[in-house]
């Protein structure tokens, strides 16, 4: 299958593209590169796919050195008309959307970011598909847009109309904008809400990579909401694993659904949301002695209030997806936090 894997030297991006190109399929990957944070994990990741960086150039596609299979190209997606001529050119089976402005807090400081790369970005996506016969689209939306939502576990069922971020806010609209191009169009989609993913090569932004870093140089960790706070952690191979299993099985239409009491998840055009998580919150206070544990070191807290955007729990029904595909993510909190330990102490060489 030929597949567009977009955001590709991003986290998860990097990790789904990888596990495409090693089961076989012809995989295209792009990405821009941008700065939101340090471009060498960036460079890193695509050189651990064989992708090296004083051969990439701006809209030049770049063949991998270890894998025939695979194709980089930097990209900014809202260079329509070159993202337009990279479907006219690629003739993909598949596309997985996985690029996007991340981050809750940094939402606060530069909205217009979130705009440009998650709305802007995804309507040329979303043109793409509809002009250059994708079979498939798959994207990343977020657990954040369940917002102001304290009915536990979260459900792809529940009102998700009272966002606290505009990150929330902009993947609510992808969800909207996939839909109507689904029931417009024909095109098959798949909405994926996932759950604080991590693991090795993740994003310095994220909780446990401030945490690590900080505890392996002795430094105190801001510990927000003073720790009362619950997270469904998700190891990314078994993120990874669940995103496959969307781009292989194109959204159906559901012959079912009712207009008169609609379900959000589904619809009458082929067209699917998925929350992708652990189904296991873990306290935070739990996840910082994990990571003790596995480091052999104390962390000195800094406990602070919550911040602006944030929620205080998050938990996901994955029993669509259990339904489905029979997803069940296999990876143990510690064992996961000790692959990503290992990752950044090598990586960092911080042994």
């Amino acid at each position: 299958m030929k597949i567009l894997v977009t955001g590709a030297a991003g986290f998860i991006g990097f990790h789904v593209a990888k596990q495409l190109v090693r089961r076989g399929d012809d995989v295209t990957g792009i990405d821009n590169i941008n700065d939101y944070y340090d471009i060498n994990l960036k460079f890193g990741r695509l050189e651990n796919a064989g992708i090296h960086r004083d051969k990439i150039a701006y809209n030049q596609p770049v063949p991998g050195s270890t894998r025939a299979n695979y194709t980089f190209v930097k990209l900014n997606l809202q260079d329509r008309e070159n993202v337009l001529k990279l479907f006219a050119r690629g003739k993909f089976d598949a596309l997985c959307h996985l690029a996007a402005q991340p981050g809750v807090r940094y939402s606060l400081e530069n909205p217009f970011a979130y705009i440009d790369s998650n709305i802007v970005a995804f309507i040329n996506i979303l043109e793409g598909c509809r002009h250059y016969g994708i079979k498939n689209l798959v994207y990343a939306s977020s657990s954040s847009v369940y917002g102001l939502n304290e009915t536990m576990p979260f459900s792809v069922r529940h009102n998700v109309d009272h966002p606290v971020s505009l990150y929330a806010a902009t993947k609510k609209s992808m969800e909207l904008m996939a839909h109507t191009y689904s029931y417009l169009y024909g095109i098959p989609t798949t909405g994926l809400r996932f759950f604080t993913v991590y693991g090795p090569w993740g994003r310095p932004d994220m909780a446990i990579f401030k945490f690590v870093k900080n505890i392996i140089e002795g430094k105190p960790i801001d510990v927000y909401n003073h720790g009362r706070m619950k997270r469904d952690f998700t190891f990314i191979d078994d993120i990874a694993a669940g995103v496959i299993k969307t781009v292989d099985n194109p959204a159906k239409s559901n012959p079912g659904w009712k207009g008169k009491n609609p379900d959000p998840a589904v619809s009458k055009a082929p067209y699917k949301i998925y929350n992708i998580g652990n189904n296991q919150p873990v306290d935070l206070m739990d996840f910082i002695r994990t990571i003790e544990e596995v480091t052999g070191r104390k962390a000195e807290k800094k406990l602070l209030p919550m911040q602006p955007g944030d929620v205080p729990s998050t938990w996901a029904d994955c029993s669509d997806l259990e339904k489905d595909f029979d997803y069940k993510p296999a990876t143990s909190l510690k064992k996961g936090i000790k692959a990503f330990v290992d990752w950044y102490t090598d990586f960092y060489n911080k042994k």
